[in-house]
């Protein structure tokens, strides 16, 4: 196997200049994209030694914004299972992600290259305003030799700074189900600084009963440039909002009406609500002309209010504080380049969790329990770009020690107090050889680290102390990630067909011990460890112009994820009411919520009508197959197919511009299992995906000078 795919990135490294040949002085190589998140430096998209994909707005500005979905479903690797929207989605890469039945696991997401993630690793990304967003740069595979709690990757948005004139916009958008999204967005620049300040109010009834949602957004950037050689940049954002959650179902349950609610998420009104905010300053200081040495300083802070109801009623309330500090170093040795960084990372985020008991959705006068906790990170991170052969051949070195501790105290019974520390070293090496300026062939070897989140540090009844409030047996899954590639991207100038070919090509093997998965004891969700799992895959995709203004994008995935060795704990309850622990044998498995294919089309075409008018349509088809649905193999979803189609128009008159677009998804109305609930003890698995819906979307803008 392993020589089989090493045959054929090398026949794709080859043959691709063969294709250029016959025109070869009318080919050109492009510039390629700078990434700021793959190695914390600024780099070349060919010059990183890691598949890494970016975005502009220009990309998804006819999509329909509701989710993260609607904006990064074509990128190889990349899984995302949207339950209500926008703030419930599992991201999955490599599997790392597919864990979680309620926010991001394992896979790193920044804004503005602040964490978005907490000190344990988990995210919610109600702050994420694809209105604002300008760029999205995601990189996929182990990073934790550069971030913490990053074995999958890191996806890090950012802010819209890259205008060159004040505007103002409006932005719209109407569809099924009574989705609503309204808002303002004004940037503001000149020599000096620049300025970007967006709000958005999101409605959505939801295509399921009791799935509402309301947000209210408002995001901030400014910029200013004290010196020649200095920047300040200053970010804050608040959110405050609510979903309901209309819960999964059991399979008679969903062959009744897959888009039925649960009974029980209704009676106890299940849902969650949140306030966050957060502040930061970023100082960027060159010490010399050339940019040879760099500063990079990062300070923040945080506001989280959270109310989640479900057998209780749950209040999280907690502040944060964080930063980093980044140097950069680049210098010559003899005639190679050598560029060192070095910074360490830190986080510290507590308060109460206090939980009552639930009366239909309002909190009840019993006071369950009452926790103070506190959960931090402390970083330190190493990274040795070095080339080997003056741009052909480059060795990068990288390494992260980290520490995150959890501090638990309880404020009823003052002797139970729990804290459970974890740490680890986690190096990785990767070389990236140019083939051709802009055809490149890379391999990577390493190892990541990734801690148990605080919600999965909950003790369970049949722990080996289930007086801790924290779970003692619940241990960081420690991973040995390989891969190899090839990335490319030619343009052929003096053609019309077929001149602009970028392509990615990637074998992976990941070799996990103790891998977290959850597990459910009558409707309260646990983690336990497997022993090991394997994970092998491949990522392939390209993008193409075709002819004129006409491009097809392509992406696959093969996922072959198996417990290699697994004896699971299965928790049962006898016929008086007694929890009873048996052990099964789950080797040999296939992991759950992952699909074996993951297929991803898109064809565009954007015409010029006339001068300053242009007119835009696509289509595009996904495919998943099916997916098991617990541990145990026990039941597997069937495969589903998803077409949609999208027309767009922008306008520009003088200092005025109007964006029209409209859509309609899922055009066959096809009902599938969108989310699979993992390892849900009462069989509650299933989520249904959205039926046939449509949208329409009108922004209107203006540039002030």
């Amino acid at each position: 196997m392993n020589k089989f795919i090493l045959y054929i990135i090398l026949c794709i490294s080859y043959t691709i200049p063969v294709f250029s040949q016959e025109e070869k002085d009318s080919v050109i190589y492009e510039t390629d994209e700078i990434m700021i998140t793959g190695t914390r430096t600024e780099k070349k998209i060919i010059d990183i030694p890691y598949p890494v994909d970016r975005i502009d707005k220009s990309q998804f500005k006819f999509e329909k914004k509701n989710s993260i979905d609607d904006i990064l479903g074509g990128i190889p690797g990349l899984f995302l299972e949207s339950r209500y929207g926008n703030h419930d989605v599992r991201v999955s890469i490599r599997g790392f992600g597919s864990r979680s039945n309620s926010g991001i696991r394992g896979v790193r997401i920044l804004l503005d290259g602040i964490p978005e993630s907490e000190p344990d690793g988990q995210t919610r990304i109600e702050a994420i305003d694809f209105e604002s967003v300008g760029r999205i740069e995601v990189v996929r595979g182990n990073s934790s030799s550069l971030y913490t709690n990053a074995p999958g990757g890191v996806i890090n948005f950012l802010n819209d700074m890259y205008f060159t004139r004040p505007f103002v916009q409006t932005f719209n958008e109407f569809g099924q189900y009574s989705l609503r999204n309204n808002g303002i967005k004004t940037g503001f620049i000149n020599n000096d600084y620049q300025g970007l300040l967006t709000y958005k109010y999101h409605n959505y009834k939801g295509y399921r009963p009791h799935s509402e949602d309301y947000w209210h957004i408002l995001n901030t950037v400014g910029k200013v440039t004290p010196g020649d050689r200095t920047s300040l940049d200053i970010y804050g954002y608040f959110v405050n909002g609510l979903i309901r959650l209309p819960g999964s179902l059991n399979l008679a349950q969903w062959n009744q009406d897959p888009f039925q609610a649960n009974p029980q998420d209704v009676a106890r009104d299940a849902y969650r609500r949140s306030n966050k905010g957060r502040v930061g300053l970023k100082f960027n200081w060159g010490l010399d002309r050339n940019y040879n040495n760099q500063i990079e300083v990062l300070g923040y802070g945080t506001i989280k209010y959270f109310e989640r109801t479900a057998n209780t009623f749950r209040i999280i309330d907690r502040e944060g504080v964080g930063g980093s500090f980044k140097y950069i170093n680049r210098s010559m040795l003899g005639i190679r380049e050598n560029e060192i960084a070095v910074g360490f990372d830190i986080f510290y985020q507590g308060g109460p969790i206090s939980e009552f008991n639930n009366i239909n959705g309002k909190k009840g006068d019993i006071l369950i329990g009452l926790t103070d906790e506190t959960i931090a990170n402390y970083g330190f991170y190493y990274s040795n770009d070095f080339q080997l052969i003056p741009d052909k051949l480059s060795l990068l070195l990288t390494g992260r020690y980290d520490r995150v501790t959890f501090d638990a105290r309880d404020q009823i019974l003052g002797v139970r107090n729990s804290k459970r520390v974890f740490d680890d070293f986690t190096p990785k090496f990767a070389v990236n050889f140019k083939v051709l300026p802009n055809v490149a062939v890379y391999t990577s070897y390493g190892f990541s680290f990734d801690s148990p989140a605080g919600n999965e540090l909950d003790n369970y009844p049949t722990s080996s102390n289930p007086n801790e409030l924290l779970n003692p047996d619940l241990q960081p899954q420690k991973t040995e990630t390989f891969e190899i590639g090839t990335k490319g991207n030619l343009v052929n100038a003096n053609s019309n067909w077929l001149n602009n070919l970028f392509y990615e090509l990637t074998f992976f093997t990941y070799k996990i011990k103790n891998e977290i998965v959850p597990f459910d004891v009558f409707g309260n969700v646990y983690f336990r460890n497997s022993a090991q799992t394997t994970r092998t895959g491949v990522e392939a995709g390209f993008k193409l112009n075709v002819y004129k203004g006409l491009s097809y994008n392509f992406s696959y995935t093969f996922s072959d994820f198996k417990y290699d060795n697994y004896n699971a704990i299965v928790i049962t309850e006898d016929s008086v009411g007694n929890l009873v622990t048996q052990q099964r044998d789950l080797s040999g498995n296939i992991v759950p919520a992952v699909p074996k294919h993951n297929i991803n089309m898109r064809l565009r075409y954007e015409y010029s009508v006339i001068e300053n008018v242009n007119l835009f349509t696509q289509f595009s088809y996904r495919h998943i197959s099916g997916m098991y649905v617990n541990d145990q193999n026990a039941a597997k979803t069937d495969g589903y197919n998803v077409v949609n189609g999208l027309l767009g128009l922008d306008w520009r008159v003088g200092k005025f511009n109007m964006i029209l677009n409209a859509g309609l998804n899922n055009i066959t109305n096809n009902t599938y299992v969108a989310f699979v609930n993992i390892n849900a003890a009462n069989n509650r698995f299933y989520e249904a995906g959205e039926p046939q819906n449509w949208f329409v979307g009108a922004n209107f803008g203006f540039t002030l000078d």
